[in-house]
């Protein structure tokens, strides 16, 4: 069943531990002691011996063979020996953890475990080896999760990172990263990191959110989802814009479900993170220059790569540089209904942002012929905003309508109205329409969207 072992076979093909050597431990005492309550200190020491002697007696190369619970079994077994031979009790509950603990540094990633499984977490913020923030319902608190040393993050760092063919060393001490299940994952270490190693991960939800989930957390109301079901319907190419931690991604995968299952689908990420429900997709990741800095694969050469793959639509996770032109000309030639999200503070500040990429290309290009690319390429934006009570809510969906002289112009067709804050700190308010019938109404009929005009009415609302 699995290979043999470094040194010797030990009786059962099934056991992943060698025996190879005697555990170098105290003898333990005849005197039975009292049961102690380790510090943080002490067990974190405990547990990273443990966790070595561990190393030592597993059989790495058949790990993944072995079903948790017999590796937990094994693993109790051994660990039960190494305690009694430090001398110590251990309630039972207390011993369960320590083994769990164990399992998680051989088999993940140590004390972020715990925190990765908690679906009430949305990001996990390590400052330092001992400083662990976590965000829930987007506030900020310091949990209790902490290692040993800036060697024990390291190493788990670095078990992140080589997962997806990834590096991070001196010569290039930060990286993008994700985990297995999407999670979005940043790193950067000395001497960038004054403080020692940070990390970030974005966590991605098992069941991702949907355009009815985000509805009910009252994110948007059911009037714009249906809009939104029909601009995407009718191929009409969206950008979506926000500040950090808004929900862009999150956002990008539940509009892009009302994609038609039949189409093409091209993603084009840093770090592949989107969730994409349908089938008939294929997704393309940049590649960072190796260790004598060549190989690098950008996004802007995933894009023109993308325009040769018979795409019906293409979605770029996030435009930061120059690939936003050529995501402008694939918008302009053929390949409607693609999508994408950048960084801004509104959806005006989003249009200059998408001009100031462009010029990143360095060439003299007049900046009408700029905006007039960006006027007819995007026809909708989409501003989200995360607001101090840590919602995270649509807060307009603006069309683009034009030029006029050297300016792009456009209306906003649903805006969040604030109307103040409750004892408890929420902020109050309702996402309404303006009263103004977009200017691609036409559009969509001809495509055959059944759209209801009287969501665009705007009843009671003051401007």
């Amino acid at each position: 069943m699995f290979n043999e072992f470094r040194s010797r076979k030990v009786a059962s093909k099934s056991n992943v531990l060698t025996l190879d050597r005697p555990i170098d431990m105290p003898t333990k005492s005849k005197a039975t002691p009292d049961p102690v309550d380790v510090d943080l200190q002490a067990h974190l020491e405990l547990k990273s011996r443990l966790h070595g002697e561990l190393l030592d007696r597993l059989n790495l190369s058949v790990i993944d063979k072995v079903e948790r619970s017999e590796l937990k079994r094994q693993i109790a077994s051994l660990v039960t020996g190494l305690i009694e031979a430090e001398n110590l009790h251990m309630r039972s509950e207390a011993f369960t953890a320590l083994v769990d603990e164990l399992i998680h540094e051989v088999m993940g990633l140590g004390p972020l475990e715990p925190l990765l499984e908690d679906p009430t977490i949305n990001d996990i913020l390590v400052n330092s080896f001992d400083q662990v923030y976590v965000e829930r319902f987007g506030l900020l608190e310091l949990s209790t999760v902490r290692f040993r040393d800036e060697r024990h993050l390291l190493r788990i760092i670095d078990k992140i990172v080589s997962k997806v063919g990834r590096r991070i060393d001196e010569s290039q001490p930060w990286v993008d990263a994700r985990l297995e299940d999407g999670s979005r994952v940043n790193a950067i270490i000395r001497p960038c990191s004054v403080d020692g190693p940070a990390l970030s991960i974005r966590k991605f939800s098992r069941n991702p959110l949907t355009i009815k989930k985000l509805v009910d957390q009252n994110s948007m109301n059911d009037q714009a989802a249906k809009l939104l079901a029909a601009l995407v319907e009718a191929r009409l190419n969206i950008l979506i814009s926000g500040g950090t931690g808004t929900g862009k991604t999150t956002m990008l995968n539940a509009v892009s479900s009302f994609i038609d299952g039949n189409q093409r689908i091209v993603t084009i990420e840093d770090a592949a993170e989107l969730q994409l429900q349908q089938s008939h997709v294929v997704r393309l990741e940049t590649r960072p220059p190796n260790a004598e800095g060549q190989g690098v694969i950008t996004q802007r050469d995933l894009v023109r790569n993308a325009l040769r793959m018979r795409p019906d639509r293409i979605i770029v996770g996030e435009v930061r540089g120059s690939e936003c032109f050529d995501m402008l000309q694939a918008m302009n030639t053929g390949h409607d209904g693609s999508m994408t999200t950048v960084h801004a503070n509104s959806a005006r500040d989003s249009l200059s942002r998408v001009e100031q990429m462009v010029t990143m290309l360095g060439t003299d290009l007049p900046m009408k012929t700029i905006r007039s690319q960006i006027a007819s390429a995007i026809q909708i934006v989409l501003q989200l905003s995360r607001l101090s009570d840590g919602s995270r809510r649509v807060v307009s969906i603006s069309e683009i309508t034009g030029m006029e002289d050297d300016t792009i112009t456009m209306q906003d067709i649903f805006v969040f109205k604030r109307r103040g804050k409750s004892e408890d700190g929420q902020i109050l308010g309702e996402f309404l329409p303006t009263g103004i019938r977009p200017k691609c109404f036409d559009q969509l009929v001809a495509a055959g969207v059944n759209v209801d005009t009287n969501m665009f009415i705007r009843g009671a609302m003051s401007l």
